[in-house]
């Protein structure tokens, strides 16, 4: 009833990958079993370890996006202040781009 398919690639034989599986499971729980018993959650175990520093609160610690690639942005500023105003953040504004610059490429491409 479960016979080897042959083909160009290699084989499969269902019987042999869950054999493979039922390993790997195992292999897996063996691992698991060898993990550290003592761990309990909602303690000071599970804060982050600060060089025994007190965690700040969230609102100390935000780093906008603006902020983080600032050299990036201030080296291309003078692209960023053209494109900018033409984002809209409106799906059909973007979709309407998208068709008119895959149009003038096709007209492109049809001409040469």
């Amino acid at each position: 009833m479960v016979a080897t398919l042959v083909t160009g690639f290699g084989f499969w034989n269902p019987i042999i990958w869950l054999a493979v599986l039922a390993v790997a499971l195992v292999i897996a729980y063996l691992i698991w079993l060898t993990g550290e018993s003592s761990y309990k959650p909602g303690t000071e175990q599970t804060k982050p370890y600060l060089s025994g520093n007190p965690e700040p609160a969230k609102q100390d610690v935000h780093v906008g996006g603006g902020h983080l690639y600032w050299g990036f942005t201030e080296a291309m500023r003078g692209y960023y202040d053209r494109i900018v105003p033409l984002h809209t953040g409106v799906l059909t504004d973007y979709l309407l781009w998208f068709f008119g610059i895959a149009a003038i490429l096709i007209l492109i491409v049809g001409l040469i």
